[in-house]
């Protein structure tokens, strides 16, 4: 943001932006899932040969090619479609392209979504479905390089950005953390041969083209277990550590290969593509051969229950806005050091019945201003929900045109000064009116039970932020407020959300805000539970700690947690054989009601 007074022009293109950004999606039950009229298309040259003209700009930052790229979008359940485990290896290309309920690609989809707005495409691609790698043959079939050769043609035709990259892939990047290290040696190998393979077939695309190191992969997933039973084995630092090494061989191979490679842009996933973990100093970007052609990359679905699962259907207040706004500042970290940044994934996906959330528009809104604000290039998550690619249209008009209004072509005529001025009041605007969620005050203590149910469908404050609106709709929570040392009992009731109950668990805790600057060093001791009207009995010893030194809290079903922390309180002060996941979910099923009876006390 530029320290200069605004001019009238500058407010009312921010009056103008409100304007459309503040509009809904007016969906009426009569509306079906598969939108509108047909939007006009780009009418480009039918023929596919590449229309690219295989210029490198040498003298083009980072920086200013994620400016370039306007919006961007992915080509979402398509190549990254995994069908092995159905199909092996070897069936034809369309088989694993439809694989998860999408069209094949064509030129005609492809100008739909530039006609629609968007001058970039991610095209997310599992490539061992054409890989028979356990038998150590790591050669990608030539007819799915090909195929993802065709549609990079076509974006390249409609005059759009492209990034590629090797997505979950089946999860073989689980191989990494392996506990053998002839397993964790082959993943090594099938990186750098998958890489040679994409980088050489290629090279000859201009700078329009980007490579994308991985996807969510490159983290703690890299002791995922899918394809790598005996997965697991590193630790969090280690994690860190392969996540720079594969980041750099990346680099290595692509940039060895020469030719266009040579000065490419290059997008570094970030750790797990989390913001937090991405501005941690153990991540590292790694060096090059070329200045200014690395860009970082990460996702953005936050609160995941509303953006990804169905158990928020609502966003918005005070509190939502301040946090996203903080989130995405940190990625300022990297634009300092001169380092492009994109979004590569966002999106609040719709609800149960097909239509979008209350708030979309908001959150999009919001979202879409920070990165105009900082300079970030978003590359939107769609699986035909709003962007219909079976009929070319639109889900919701309103937020089809609110997409258009901030489109590159939209805003031609504006400076980048112009655009950032607009976003920042536009921002301001939106928070000065967002809803209040009250906060808690300091000198006030609150205990509550967070609790994920294991289909994600429904949630209730979830997070060492105690907020009880952040819950299902007809969620009861019975939160309790700590006075002192004594006996409490908190509780949830699912009866009245959509279901009448949560289905199991997949994560839970005793949360107590305040908690460790108004009791430190107290500790949670659970004395019953009770689960639809019976007596549940834990199967392991929970303990007490914090994660962020604010919340007290005790994990109640809690997988996530890797290794147990050096800092946690027991009732009896011995720390062995403690556990994270003292309930167990496989013996849940349905949950009506649960409540948590637990004495707090000072610790030993």
């Amino acid at each position: 943001m530029k320290n200069k007074k605004m001019s009238v022009s500058y407010w009312l293109i921010a009056a103008l932006l409100m304007v459309v950004g503040m509009s809904a999606c007016q969906q009426t039950p009569e509306d079906t899932t598969t939108g509108n009229d047909t939007p006009p298309v780009v009418v480009v040259d039918n023929d596919t040969s590449n229309l690219d003209d295989g210029s490198i700009r040498p003298e083009l930052t980072s920086l200013e090619v994620v400016d370039l790229m306007g919006l961007g979008i992915n080509l979402s359940n398509t190549m990254e479609a995994y069908g092995r485990s159905a199909f092996g290896v070897g069936r034809p290309v369309r088989d694993y392209e439809t694989h998860w309920g999408q069209p094949e690609t064509t030129q005609e989809i492809i100008d739909f979504l530039k006609a629609s707005g968007f001058d970039a495409l991610r095209i997310p691609v599992a490539w061992t479905n054409a890989m028979a790698f356990e038998t150590g043959d790591y050669t990608i079939g030539d007819d799915y390089l090909a195929r993802v050769e065709e549609i990079i043609h076509y974006a390249r035709n409609a005059g759009m950005y492209v990034v590629i990259n090797d997505h979950w892939d089946g999860g073989w990047w689980g191989m990494f953390g392996s506990a053998n290290p002839d397993t964790r040696a082959a993943a090594m190998d099938i990186y750098v041969a998958m890489w040679t393979q994409i980088s050489e077939r290629y090279n000859h695309f201009s700078d329009f083209v980007m490579f994308e190191s991985a996807n969510e992969e490159l983290g703690f997933r890299l002791n995922d277990k899918d394809i790598a039973a005996d997965s697991g084995t590193l630790n969090d630092d280690e994690c860190f550590e392969m996540t720079n090494l594969i980041n750099q061989t990346f680099v290595d191979v692509v940039r060895g290969t020469g030719g266009n490679n040579a000065s490419r842009f290059l997008l570094i996933a970030g750790f797990n593509t989390n913001i937090n973990l991405t501005i941690d100093e153990r991540f590292e970007m790694p060096t090059d051969t070329v200045d200014n052609k690395l860009i970082i990359k990460v996702h953005y679905y936050d609160p995941d229950g509303y953006c990804i699962n169905i158990s928020l259907s609502t966003w918005g207040t005070e509190k939502d806005y301040t946090h996203m706004n903080e989130q995405l500042k940190k990625m300022e970290q990297f634009t300092r050091m001169g380092y492009g940044v994109v979004l590569g994934e966002y999106a609040v996906m719709v609800d149960r019945d097909g239509t979008p959330k209350a708030n979309t528009l908001d959150w999009h809104r919001n979202f879409l201003n920070n990165c105009a604000l900082y300079g970030y290039h978003p590359m939107l998550w769609d699986t035909s929900q709003f962007y219909v690619r079976h009929t070319l249209s639109y889900l919701c008009e309103d937020f089809a045109d609110f997409y258009k209004s901030r489109s590159r072509a939209a805003r031609a005529r504006m400076t980048r000064d112009e655009i950032e001025e607009a976003a920042f009041y536009e921002m301001r605007y939106d928070l000065s009116n967002a809803r209040d969620a009250g906060r808690l005050p300091d000198n006030i203590a609150m205990a509550w039970l967070m609790y994920n149910s294991g289909d994600w469908a429904v949630i209730y404050s979830v997070g060492d932020d105690y907020n009880p609106e952040a819950k299902t709709g007809g969620v009861e929570a019975t939160d309790v407020e700590i006075t002192g040392p004594g006996i409490y009992t908190v509780a949830l009731d699912f009866t009245d959300t959509i279901d009448g109950f949560a289905n199991s668990i997949v994560f839970s805790a005793i949360g107590i805000a305040n908690g460790e600057a108004l009791f430190p060093g107290y500790v949670i001791d659970i004395l019953e539970i009770v689960i639809n009207g019976e007596v549940y009995e834990m199967i392991g010893r929970p303990y007490t700690a914090t994660d962020d030194g604010k919340t007290t809290r005790l994990n109640l079903y809690n997988h996530w947690v890797t290794a147990i922390p050096n800092d946690i309180r027991t009732v009896d002060g011995i720390t062995a054989g403690v556990t994270t996941m003292p309930v167990a979910p496989e013996a849940l099923g349905k949950v009506y009601t649960i409540s948590i009876t637990f004495d707090f006390q000072p610790g030993e």
